[in-house]
């Protein structure tokens, strides 16, 4: 992959020496549109939103661009972060309004933004109407000015560099894995990831390049006016992702390459061909996607990936200092307590007054017939659920009002029933994404590479807890490549990196042979040594008898016994209802 980005750079680089200037024009667009594209890039293929209004964005950086230099005479260096300013403020504003709408709902939420925005440019009369802005000056450097193709092709394209390396690192940084697991809710929640101000981070980012890409247009075309910014235009920035592959930041180059020079060459050629003005390339260019994307339906990108090597994992510095630990709770009061639990989904009671404690370096083993609502408990404790009724304490603090992303910080981790893993992130990664709480960094350190200190820390100690759980060996493969029991094994490794003093493990047994659940069973037990507490549901009565010191029987969402193995194996209710009579 390395020699095709120096390829790629290399082309760049001679193509204002060797190609005349009826090359350049196409590739000035090409890097306009692209750095709009990196943005959707971080939306769309990242966390998965779908915005149809980034032309919005792109005419609000423009018109800020062009009022400011027309009507003030600001120079168009200094108009630069006036637009970056007013496009990211607007974003944020429309962020509260859309990002709360998931599906169709978003995709029409940011269309209708792009559409009033349009018709604001086209009737206020402070911004020219229809006609727009003109007299708009070059940008100009040290005296040298940028009005022409060749020289402004240097500026566009130093400026879709920096983007693209800034947005690299993004995503190479601890916020880039919190983008990227964004999609599975539940799981991001449960460590530390705050959803809402992440989505709202990506789209304000994602905004900000809409707009660099708008002040450049005004400062490189001299006129500004609605036309380019209708909604049109933000299903083409959309489209040319989807073409170029919405999942891998290149496709943000190559999409618009493709897209603006196969529209050009039909322009060309199709006239010639059919003898005469034609009006069908659009048609035919229609065709020519469709087809290509019947070949490699995550875009073209997706297609060449599979004839790259394979990328290197996340490089972590050998030995040295790990993330600081969260001092141990000493032996005592109940570590979790829950207090009379109640879950109703309409008339169904899931979970019926539910009460046990959990004390420090206990593990306690919660049991009981499929649908007798334990993981919803799970779920209730670690607050994806708020309770119908009843009180979850965690030392000593009531937490059953707190969102999901607060528990981690306070030190509750958890696993899922069925495994939630990012399958496309590295073994290290996932695991990484556990200790996401435990660090600072934001996503601007990040941009800028100011986060490496604390990323080795967060790398260092996922590569320690794959170390505690054995998983060392299989750091760098890709976690959608393991077989299931390595990822279910894998997800108490990143639950670990948590730092956490209780943790909820959900099935963690299933699909483990034999000596993989005895080497689980040692790293639980070593836990305990280490004052972490546990608190497991298990079917495999073998598994869970030889492990726990308390078990806690539910049957239908009521508690119907607690105590110790021998205890439970007794007692006539949790025979006749689960455990069938096992010695």
């Amino acid at each position: 992959m390395r020699w095709l980005s120096l390829a790629v750079v290399a082309l760049l680089g001679i193509a204002p020496i060797a190609f005349p200037t009826s090359y350049l024009t196409p590739l000035n667009y090409v890097g306009l549109n692209a750095i709009v594209c990196i943005g959707l890039v971080l939306l769309a293929g990242v966390e998965g939103l779908a915005s149809f209004g980034q032309a919005a964005f792109v005419g609000t950086g423009a018109y800020t661009a062009a009022l400011l230099s027309t009507r003030l005479g600001w120079s168009a260096w200094e108009t630069l972060p006036a637009a970056l300013l007013v496009t990211g403020a607007s974003a944020l504003g429309l962020s509260w309004l859309t990002i709360r709408l998931s599906g169709h709902y978003l995709v029409l939420g940011t269309l209708a933004w792009a559409i009033a925005l349009y018709y604001l440019f086209g009737n206020v009369e402070f911004l020219g109407g229809y006609n727009g802005l003109s007299g708009i000056p070059a940008l100009t450097l040290f005296g040298v000015s940028f009005a022409d193709t060749r020289s402004v092709y240097w500026v566009v394209w130093t400026i879709v560099a920096i983007v693209m390396v800034m947005t690299g690192n993004l995503l190479d940084s601890r916020t880039g894995r919190a983008l990227r697991v964004v999609r599975h809710a539940t799981m991001a929640r449960s460590f530390g990831i705050d959803i809402s101000k992440l989505k709202t981070k990506a789209f304000v980012i994602a905004a900000m390049f809409a707009g660099i890409s708008g002040w450049l247009i005004a400062h490189y075309l001299g006129v500004v006016n609605p036309g380019p910014f209708n909604a049109n235009a933000s299903i083409d920035y959309m489209f040319m992702v989807v073409v170029g592959g919405s999942s891998h930041l290149s496709g943000a180059l190559v999409g618009p390459a493709l897209v603006e020079f196969l529209r050009n060459w039909l322009r060309e050629t199709l006239p010639v061909l059919v003898g005469g003005s034609s009006h069908f390339e659009l048609s035919v260019f229609g065709l020519l996607m469709v087809v290509l994307l019947q070949g490699s339906g995550g875009g073209v990108m997706s297609l060449v990936k599979r004839y790259l090597p394979a990328r290197a994992g996340a490089r972590v510095l050998p030995g040295g200092e790990r993330l600081p630990r969260r001092p141990r709770v000493a032996a005592g009061d109940a570590l979790l307590s829950v207090k009379r639990a109640r879950k109703q989904f309409g008339g169904l009671v899931a979970v019926n007054d539910v009460s046990f404690e959990v004390h420090p370096g206990e593990i306690v083993g919660l049991i009981g017939p499929n649908g007798a609502g334990k993981s919803t408990l799970f779920n209730v404790i670690t607050g994806v659920l708020a309770p119908t009724s009843g009180e979850i304490w965690f030392r000593g603090e009531r937490i059953d009002t707190l969102p999901p992303h607060r528990l981690a910080e306070r030190g509750i981790a958890r696993t899922f029933q069925h495994v939630i893993l990012q399958a496309d992130m590295s073994v290290l990664e996932n695991v990484a994404v556990g200790a996401h709480h435990r660090a600072g960094a934001g996503a601007v350190a990040s941009m800028v590479r100011l986060d490496r200190g604390q990323e080795q820390l967060l790398l260092r100690e996922a590569q320690h807890q794959l170390g505690m759980t054995g998983l060392a060996a299989d750091a760098a493969l890709d976690a959608g490549n393991l077989p299931l029991g390595k990822q279910r094994v894998l997800e108490i490794a990143r639950a670990m990196a948590a730092d956490p003093l209780i943790l909820l493990l959900d099935e963690p047994a299933a699909g483990l042979r034999f000596q993989e659940k005895q080497a689980l069973a040692d790293v639980l037990r070593a836990l305990r040594a280490d004052g972490i507490s546990v608190l497991i549901v298990e079917h495999d009565m073998d598994f869970v008898m030889n492990l726990v010191d308390r078990l806690v029987v539910l049957d239908y969402g009521q508690q119907i016994a607690s105590g110790t193995p021998r205890e439970v194996q007794n007692d006539p209710k949790v025979i006749e209802a689960y455990l069938g009579g096992i010695e």
